[in-house]
């Protein structure tokens, strides 16, 4: 599997997130703590997305983040308000290419996705099917993730707020390829959602911040665990952020959104 994480909050360097951290991305590239049976590093490929100003800037690469000699150079000045980034471990037969790597990208928003969609890919052919073939056409690459970036937007496109347009695609990719992971990170830079489906998943909230991650960056007391199959939801506001953490599936439409 893969490793995520995203922070919104004031103007920080990119550094302090990313590689800073005593157990930050970086680490977690080689040795992550939790990959459930996922794989044993992240090596194929990384990226790093963020918010500094109208749009989303994004950084990808097909290689190991360790091996990036640029990255601190690159992250240490970078200030940003928010951040969405990811390491990957590419499931055995999907491409390892730098555009297969988190975050995809379109407008102002962000997405990633830590974990694999079992059966693919004809598991989820009527999910596709109804998309728009220039989308398919498009794709960042012949994968899962990027598939269901495809749907998320789709979904952004025809009015879904963020919270319902992830939520309603991890439940519809479930229902046709169960056991599925469908861990999903979806920013625009003023909203962060995240869903826990078979997988790790931690919050932490501090006064003017709030990270949404899949594995805890140090041992801070207030990092707290999300369940299994629910959807969490920060909103960066004036003062402390919003967090709310609800059952998948289990939602009234546009709750949270």
């Amino acid at each position: 599997m893969c490793r995520h994480l995203g922070y919104l909050g004031p103007a920080v360097s990119a550094a302090s997130l990313v590689l800073h951290p005593p157990h930050s991305l970086l680490r977690q590239s080689w040795a992550p703590a939790d990959m459930r049976g996922g794989g044993t590093i992240n090596a194929d490929g990384f990226g790093v997305g963020w918010f500094a100003g109208d749009g989303a800037t994004v950084y990808r690469r097909a290689s190991p983040m360790w091996t990036d000699s640029a990255l601190p150079g690159l992250l240490g000045p970078l200030r940003a308000t928010g951040v969405l980034a990811a390491v990957r471990s590419a499931t055995v037969g999907m491409p390892v290419v730098e555009t297969a790597a988190a975050p995809f990208t379109d407008g102002r928003w962000l997405f990633s996705h830590n974990g694999v969609v079992r059966g693919w890919p004809s598991s989820v052919e009527s999910l596709a099917a109804g998309l728009p073939v220039a989308d398919l056409m498009t794709l960042d690459a012949p994968t899962d993730a990027a598939l269901l970036w495809a749907l998320v937007r789709a979904r952004l496109r025809d009015g879904q707020g963020p919270c319902d347009a992830v939520a309603d695609t991890v439940c519809a990719v479930a229902e046709l390829a169960p056991d599925s992971r469908l861990n999903l990170m979806l920013t625009d830079g003023r909203t962060l959602v995240a869903t826990a489906w078979t997988h790790s998943l931690s919050t932490l909230v501090t006064e003017d911040s709030a990270v949404i991650a899949s594995e805890p960056w140090d041992t801070d007391p207030r990092w707290t665990p999300v369940p299994d199959r629910h959807i969490v939801t920060a909103t960066a506001t004036p003062g402390p952020p919003s967090l709310a953490v609800q059952p998948l599936g289990a939602r009234p439409k546009g709750s949270h959104d």
